[in-house]
């Protein structure tokens, strides 16, 4: 416990001066009680003799204790529970993403869908940020700043090939809240080993048109975020008819491959959403495995010890002119 005056607990010196006085005037009770008892007077016969007769007197002395500790402010740490997760919005950067079979680009259609879903989170969700063509780059990390992230969306921009695992991996990377290192053409069995932890209430939203075009394994990388409890939302960007994209020169046919994004889904017990369907895509959160969190908060406690007081003034006073016919 901690207070904000501390130099008013000096206030506590009126208990044991109060102590001193009460067993003063006790004794003088006793003693006049002891003169008229032996002029023949005695006590009213109506009234029983308590068997605590300085339990109210205690009362009033603990009761004026806590004023004085209330004088003092005092404050504690209070842990307030709240439900909070953690979602990595993951965006292809790859120069596919500048097809226009989505209006106006796929990557603004995917930049869209994403700031729908900031809008729709709770404040108790965090929002990371990961660009990935075929590298990746944690370009926001998981904030409950809304601008913050909003901002890193618009950095995004588009160039270079598509690796899903990279992706996948760097946003477990952001989840983890420390850099994990990616062997050089890891095998399945190199992921497995990976030990990143356990992160139950995270999830990875991820903006792609699904065509992978290098390592690692987008399948492989999804069963190690299964394993640390991390769910996948792949969002398809695109259509399935596709289009022709004319790149430094060539024209490169391009189509969402829902099929790849589907089973990223399903090794992580997530779910497969299109960009075009953004009504549902306000149900993702839903479906994150919250937790609960304690954060301990210095709260003053004033209002606590005034009322315990006042409460111990009440019943001493009602004892006292129970027992006794007068305050203390």
């Amino acid at each position: 416990m901690t207070f904000i005056s501390p130099e008013m607990l000096v206030l506590l010196a009126v208990v044991p001066f109060g102590i001193v006085v009460y067993r003063r005037v006790d004794a003088q009770r006793r003693a006049r009680a002891a003169e008229l008892a032996a002029l023949g007077f005695s006590p009213a016969s109506g009234r029983r003799q308590p068997r605590a007769p300085h339990l109210p007197a205690a009362i009033f002395l603990t009761a004026l204790a806590l004023m004085a500790v209330a004088a003092a402010r005092p404050q504690l740490k209070v842990g307030l529970p709240h439900r909070q997760g953690t979602v990595i919005l993951a965006f292809d950067a790859s120069n596919s993403m500048q097809a226009t079979d989505l209006k106006p680009t796929r990557m603004e259609a995917a930049k869209s869908a994403a700031k729908q879903f900031i809008d729709a989170q709770p404040s108790s969700i965090k929002i990371g940020v990961v660009a990935f063509n075929n590298g990746a780059l944690v370009t926001q990390q998981p904030t409950s700043d809304r601008p913050e992230a909003l901002a890193a969306i618009d950095r995004v921009a588009s160039a270079g090939a598509t690796s899903l695992g990279q992706g996948i991996f760097a946003s477990l990377s952001a989840i983890a809240g420390k850099p994990l290192s990616l062997p050089e053409n890891a095998s399945a069995d190199d992921l497995a080993n990976i030990d990143i932890g356990y992160y139950g209430s995270a999830a990875i939203v991820l903006l792609s048109d699904g065509e992978n075009t290098s390592g690692p394994d987008a399948e492989a990388v999804a069963q190690l975020a299964s394993t640390a409890g991390v769910h996948i939302f792949p969002i398809g960007i695109g259509s399935t008819d596709g289009t022709v994209l004319q790149i430094d020169g060539f024209s490169v046919a391009t189509a969402l491959d829902e099929q790849s994004l589907k089973q990223i889904a399903s090794v992580t017990n997530g779910a497969y959403f299109n960009a075009t369907d953004s009504a549902t895509l306000t149900q993702i959160y839903r479906t994150i495995d919250l937790q609960t969190v304690t954060d301990p908060k210095l709260t003053e406690v004033t209002a606590v010890f005034t009322g315990l007081s006042t409460l111990l003034l009440l019943v001493g006073a009602a004892l006292s002119m129970v027992w006794f016919g007068r305050l203390v």
